[in-house]
């Protein structure tokens, strides 16, 4: 009887254990993943430029007239003073210009000396009818057009003189030369440049700026500029000036900063740095754990009601160390799997677990 007894125990316990297992076989446990509730922030990018000092005003310097050059008096990092002579061209066939016209000067002051002493003879002549008017009024017309070509050939002379004076090729303001184009006994046309001065006075630090980095206007706060070689010099800025059209070459657009009280040691054509900070939208910022794709855009899951995942697609404004930053897809206060969303599907059900916080892990 007793082993009758303890043989019905030891049935009902498996009998418990069994119905147990099918208990629990049919009540799987839940996934667990990482989850965070996203709050959107303005983000506001950090971007490093590389440019270099430039002058506010940069003028390209040449002859006015056409020539030989027989000499060169400065090289390319001179300063130079305002109306000091940069070169020279041969001056010999606009010299025979000036002598020939001051023979021709010459010859129209005899002709208006003759004709002015043939109309004092018609005008002494005239009251005593010594002559005829028809005289008279020749002898007025011949010195009034003698004086009139003496006009002209004085007008050619001074034009000659003032071509004469183009072949010395002078600097309009202080400066430092930056290049030159061209060489002793080469043949220049007039315009044609021959070196470009860099003015003294404002100076610029030019960058050359992609054109996605511009979608937002420039802030009004000023810009830090540093020496590459020697972060310690520095000089603060304000945006100046952006072009209006892409460059072709590079695809960049140029930005001018105007610099304030320049130190010594940011001479023209050093290398500088700048950190501009864009202005900040409204972005959402996960952990790169958190970002999947949606056959080829990306996409983050995201739990809804009953605790079921939905893949949605979002929109990433910007790839960063170790997060991404979200513009469109996520709305605030929705809660995002940032971390074991790797064999999730739509409409799954799951077992959220809070993370630290957005960028970090459960």
């Amino acid at each position: 009887m007793t082993f009758t007894r303890a043989l019905l125990v030891v049935c009902l316990g498996l009998l418990s254990v069994l119905s147990g297992c099918k208990e629990q076989a049919s009540s799987p446990e839940l996934p667990r993943v990482g989850v965070a509730r996203v709050e959107p922030t303005d983000f506001a990018a950090n971007v490093t430029l590389t440019g270099d000092v430039q002058a506010r005003v940069q003028t390209d310097l040449s002859f006015r007239v056409g020539g030989k050059i027989i000499a060169r008096s400065v090289d390319v990092g001179d300063h130079v003073k305002a109306n000091q002579v940069l070169a020279r061209l041969d001056p010999k066939d606009l010299q025979n210009n000036v002598d020939s016209a001051k023979a021709e000067v010459f010859a129209e002051q005899a002709r208006v000396t003759q004709t002015r002493a043939a109309f004092v003879r018609q005008q002494k002549l005239l009251p005593k009818g010594y002559t005829s008017q028809s005289e008279y009024d020749s002898a007025e017309a011949a010195l009034r057009s003698s004086q009139s070509a003496l006009k002209a050939a004085q007008a050619q002379l001074a034009n000659a003189r003032e071509q004469l004076s183009y072949t010395d090729l002078v600097s309009e303001a202080d400066g430092v030369i930056t290049a030159r184009q061209a060489e002793v006994g080469q043949v220049v046309q007039a315009t044609m440049p021959i070196f470009s001065l860099a003015t003294d006075g404002d100076r610029d630090a030019v960058f050359n700026v992609y054109e996605s980095l511009l979608v937002s206007p420039p802030s009004d706060e000023g810009v830090i500029v540093r020496l590459v070689d020697n972060p310690k010099v520095q000089a603060e800025g304000r945006v100046r000036e952006i072009t209006p059209t892409v460059s072709a070459e590079s695809g960049t657009v140029q930005v001018k900063v105007a610099l304030r009280n320049v130190p010594a040691a940011m001479q023209l054509g050093s290398p500088v740095t700048a950190t501009a900070h864009a202005q900040g939208r409204p972005s959402i910022e996960l952990p790169w754990s958190a970002l999947t794709k949606a056959l080829h855009e990306p996409a983050v899951w995201v739990v809804g009601e009953g605790d079921k995942v939905e893949l949605r697609k979002v929109q990433v404004a910007r790839y960063l160390t170790g997060r991404i930053v979200v513009s469109d897809g996520v709305k605030s206060g929705e809660t995002v799997v940032v971390s074991g969303g790797q064999l999730l599907h739509p409409g799954m059900q799951v077992q959220k677990v809070d993370a630290k916080s957005p960028g970090g892990e459960p």
